[in-house]
């Protein structure tokens, strides 16, 4: 049993000395000397042949000279020093130190830290083995195999491939420039996440975002928090953002807005895509197209709007449940076609006008605008035209023919109505004192009609007209209502909300938005207890320098969402 004990003993022993062993710093100099005056305790090598050459539990390291203080296994390397960790990182600079008992390094003066994928360039390096981590906070550049990237302050995590940047982040490519407060770059993938105000710059558009993901090899990125893409004459504003750069596409998701500069016009809903090359943008859920006339705006509302063509030559598109809201005068109809260059709105399927008091129905109906004022100008009814004015004792002023050409005063209202080929007309006379003396019923060839005030004034019949006026009491109820007869008052929209009266509930789908960075340690961050300090007492630096800046502290917040779970 004593023999057992004594047996685990010194193999206990022997071990802890391989253990110490391997923490020593190894090292090969063809010239040594000692200065004990000016570096007590120091082994001073320079290069003869050959460079100064240290080892130490995976890392190798050349110098032109150094200052070596073995008790301390800690060493100070000048002149064309090369660090290497295995075959995956090399770090060259003129100064370096490293400390054997903390894997802490330091290097200063022309810094550059190579792995596969990318260099790092700097002029002064931290570089923590324990942690595999590297530190800069005086500016550096990373290039990478599509970009440069700029920061004051920088950390590369080694085992995730990863840098962290901080503080005026540009990221240089030779289609885009990406500007940002704090950046998340994963060196394997190329993918970049951004953090607090940031810009994407090309020479076909721009991007804003507070938060958001993009893509650096694919040109592709996924924008969250008040983002915006901004085209030549377009800006696309959402909840959400996918971003396309090679085929100028972008698609929003959630409270969308696009403003296009050049027309006036704002187009609104919760699911958009817009496509630069082909200058159209497609857009659903709720979907609103406002444009300025004049002094007053027209709103578009249809399940699905299309907007296509270049400034000049627009054309909108509303398809399915389609409502139209102007002061003054609204409509509703199955679809609708807006082509601005020629100043034509064509109204398809049942459609319905209203204006002022008045009610236009029939197969199809144009609004025509002057291409010069953007001023309503006139109105025109393809087959079965039919208007009907609500009389104030309960009944109906009704016109009806084959056609109606009508046109618009000042104030966008119905200033005169043209009605030709087999015209019928029922009308409410009134005397001065609006009090009805006789019901009106006409045939005749055509009809024009003129109001003021909302309130007809004059009616014309052409080509021998045929009818006569009855007293209300003689005119039967059932007869007071011409063929075709459809009053859809009650349909009518009176104010802008109307345009979505009939809507289903609207159920927005939930944003995966993308979170902040989790917080991370500082990298000077005191050592466990018992545990040497990062710094030797003879490097260069001090304690102080390590203290963590105001500057270098990230965005952060407490349990973030998770990531993404969804591909864009």
């Amino acid at each position: 049993m004593k023999n057992v004990q004594a047996y685990i003993f010194f193999a206990f022993i022997f071990f802890s000395f391989q253990l110490q062993a391997q923490k020593k710093i190894d090292y090969d100099s063809e010239r040594t000397i000692k200065n004990e005056e000016k570096y007590p305790g120091a082994l001073i090598f320079s290069k003869v042949d050959k460079q100064v050459y240290f080892t130490h539990e995976g890392i190798e390291v050349w110098c032109d000279q150094a200052i070596f203080y073995e008790q301390d296994d800690f060493f100070k390397a000048f002149g064309n020093v090369q660090m290497k960790q295995g075959d995956t990182v090399t770090l060259t600079s003129k100064y370096a130190e490293y400390d054997g008992n903390t894997q802490f390094a330091f290097a200063s003066n022309n810094v550059k830290l190579k792995t596969p994928s990318n260099t790092l360039t700097t002029d002064t390096l931290f570089f923590d083995r324990k942690k595999q981590e590297s530190f800069y906070r005086s500016g550096g550049t990373v290039k990478d195999t599509a970009s440069t990237i700029t920061s004051v302050i920088g950390r590369y995590y080694m085992q995730q491939e990863k840098y962290s940047f901080v503080n005026d982040v540009v990221v240089t490519n030779k289609d885009y420039i990406i500007n940002s407060q704090q950046l998340d770059f994963y060196t394997n993938t190329g993918h970049a996440y951004l953090y607090g105000p940031s810009t994407i710059t090309s020479d076909q558009s721009k991007v804003y975002c507070e938060r958001g993901f993009y893509d650096t090899r694919n040109d592709k990125g996924y924008f969250v928090k008040n983002s915006t893409v901004y085209y030549e004459n377009r800006k696309l504003e959402g909840d959400s953002i996918y971003f396309d750069q090679t085929k100028n596409f972008a698609s929003a998701t959630n409270n969308i807005k696009v403003t296009d500069t050049a027309n006036s016009s704002v187009v609104k809903g919760h699911y958009a895509e817009v496509f630069k090359a082909k200058d159209s943008v497609f857009i659903t859920k709720r979907a609103v197209a406002s444009m300025q006339q004049e002094l007053d705006s027209i709103h578009i509302h249809s399940d699905t709007l299309m907007i296509t063509g270049k400034t000049e030559h627009r054309i909108i598109r509303g398809f399915y449940k389609t409502r139209m809201y102007k002061t003054n005068m609204s409509g509703k109809c199955d679809s609708i076609h807006i082509n601005e260059r020629n100043g034509l709105t064509q109204m398809l399927g049942k459609p319905v006008v209203w204006s002022g008091n008045n009610q236009l129905t029939g197969d199809t109906i144009h609004l025509l605008n002057d291409t010069l004022s953007d001023k309503l100008d006139s109105l025109k009814v393809f087959y079965d035209a039919f208007m009907i004015q609500k009389d104030s004792v309960g009944g109906y002023n009704q016109v009806k023919g084959k056609e109606m050409y009508g046109l618009f005063n000042e104030e966008n209202e119905l200033s005169e109505a043209n009605f030709i080929k087999n015209t019928e007309t029922i009308y409410y006379s009134r005397n001065e004192e609006q009090q009805l003396i006789g019901i009106d019923k006409m045939l005749s060839s055509s009809i024009k009609i003129l109001f003021e005030d909302r309130q007809v004034t004059d009616i014309f019949y052409y080509n021998q007209p045929e009818g006569e006026m009855l007293l209300p009491e003689n005119f039967p109820e059932n007869a007071r209502k011409l063929r075709g007869f459809n009053w859809r008052g009650e349909e009518q929209l009176t104010k802008k909300s109307d345009l979505f009266l009939d809507d289903p509930p609207l159920n927005l789908p939930k944003i995966n938005g993308i979170p902040l960075p989790e917080e991370e340690d500082h990298f000077f961050d005191e050592q466990e207890k018992g545990e040497d300090p990062l710094l030797n007492e003879k490097s260069r630096l001090s304690p102080e320098k390590l203290q963590e800046q105001e500057s270098e502290k990230k965005e952060t917040q407490k349990n973030p969402p998770e990531i993404l779970k969804k591909k864009p």
